[in-house]
C-alpha cells in the first residue's frame, strides 16, 4: 500500500523538468527534450540498481516509480517526464493522482501518436511494438495505437534482452542483429502480419535502431517516442505558462542538466555518453539511495 503524499502547489517557471528511467534509456527521451528545449534545466534519475523494470509485477514497477518520482519531487521540479515505457504503462495514471497538480508526462501516448501519424496514409496497416515483457504484457501501445486508429494492426514483441544490449552499449554490428532477427522472425516469416511500422516502445531501443532496421529492411519506418513526447512536453509547458524565461545573454544561454543515479556512476557515464551524445562525467553524477 502506498501512501498519497501532500498535493504539490504549482510551481513556478524556472524550476527544473524531472525525468525518470530504469537505466539510462530515457537519455533518448532527455536529449530530445534538451534539443527542443534547450533553456530549460533538468534532473535526470537512472535507476540502474533495479534494471530493468520490464521483467517486474506491475506493483514493484509503480513502487519503483514512486520512489524515483519523490526523489525528483524533492529537488523541487514543475514537471514530470516519465521516460520509461514500462513504468508509463504500469504508473503513469498512479503518479498523475498522487502528485496532482504536479504534470506528469509518459512517452507510450506519444510514440503511439508518430506511430499513427507514421501510417495516416495506410490505415490497414501493421504496426509492430517492439518493448520489455511488462509493456507487452499491459497492451499499451495497442490501447493506444487502436484509440486513434482502430483499423490497424498491431503486434507486440517482448524484446528484454535489447536492454542488456543497450547497457552493454553492444548496439550494432553481428549480435545485436542477430537477436532482432531471432525476436522478429515470427512478423517476417508471416507475410500478412510483416510490419509496415516499428515502434521501439522502450527507451533503450533507439541506439539500436539501425540494427533491427537492417533486419526488417529499409521499407519499415522505425519509430521511437523521444522527439513527441518533447514535443508534449514543450506544449503542456505553454500552456500551463511554465516555459522557462529565455535565459538573456550569450553565457550561460543553456539550462542545466544534473544526473542521479542509484548504482555505478563510472558505469552510468560511460554508457549515458553514448545515448548523450557527448561525454558524461562522473564527478557530474550524484549517487542516490530510492
Amino acid at each position: 500500500m502506498i501512501d498519497t503524499p501532500p498535493q504539490h502547489q504549482h510551481p513556478d517557471a524556472t524550476l527544473p523538468i524531472g525525468v525518470f528511467d530504469s537505466g539510462v534509456g530515457g537519455l533518448t527521451v532527455l536529449a530530445a527534450l534538451q534539443k527542443r528545449l534547450p533553456h530549460e534545466d533538468y534532473f535526470f534519475l537512472g535507476d540502474t540498481a533495479r534494471l530493468p523494470y520490464g521483467t517486474k509485477s506491475s506493483s514493484t514497477i509503480i513502487r519503483y516509480s514512486v520512489q524515483a518520482t519523490e526523489k525528483l519531487v524533492e529537488r523541487h521540479i514543475k514537471l514530470l517526464v516519465v521516460a520509461c515505457n514500462t513504468a508509463t504503462a504500469a504508473a503513469l495514471p498512479v503518479l498523475q493522482k498522487m502528485y496532482s497538480p504536479l504534470p506528469v508526462i509518459g512517452v507510450v501516448e506519444p510514440g503511439a501518436r508518430a506511430a499513427c501519424n507514421a501510417l495516416k496514409d495506410k490505415p490497414g496497416g501493421n504496426i509492430v511494438v517492439m518493448a520489455t515483457e511488462s509493456t507487452i504484457r499491459g497492451s499499451a501501445y495497442g490501447k493506444a495505437i487502436r484509440s486513434i486508429m482502430p483499423e490497424v494492426g498491431v503486434t507486440g514483441i517482448p524484446c528484454s534482452l535489447f536492454v542488456s544490449l543497450a547497457e552493454e552499449g553492444w548496439m550494432d554490428g553481428e549480435i545485436a542483429e542477430a537477436i532482432a532477427r531471432r525476436y522478429l522472425a515470427p512478423v517476417l516469416g508471416n507475410k500478412e502480419g510483416r510490419p509496415d511500422c516499428i515502434v521501439l516502445g522502450c527507451t533503450h531501443f533507439p541506439p539500436l535502431a539501425p540494427a533491427i532496421a537492417n533486419v526488417a529492411g529499409k521499407d519499415v519506418i522505425m519509430v521511437d517516442s523521444a522527439a513527441t513526447t518533447a514535443e508534449a512536453v514543450e506544449q503542456k509547458l505553454e500552456t500551463l505558462r511554465l516555459l522557462h524565461p529565455k535565459r538573456a545573454g550569450k553565457e550561460g544561454n543553456s539550462g542545466k542538466m544534473r544526473f542521479l543515479t542509484t548504482d555505478a556512476p563510472e558505469r552510468f557515464a560511460r554508457v549515458g555518453s553514448l545515448f548523450m551524445g557527448y561525454p558524461i562525467k562522473v564527478e557530474d553524477l550524484e549517487l542516490v539511495t530510492l
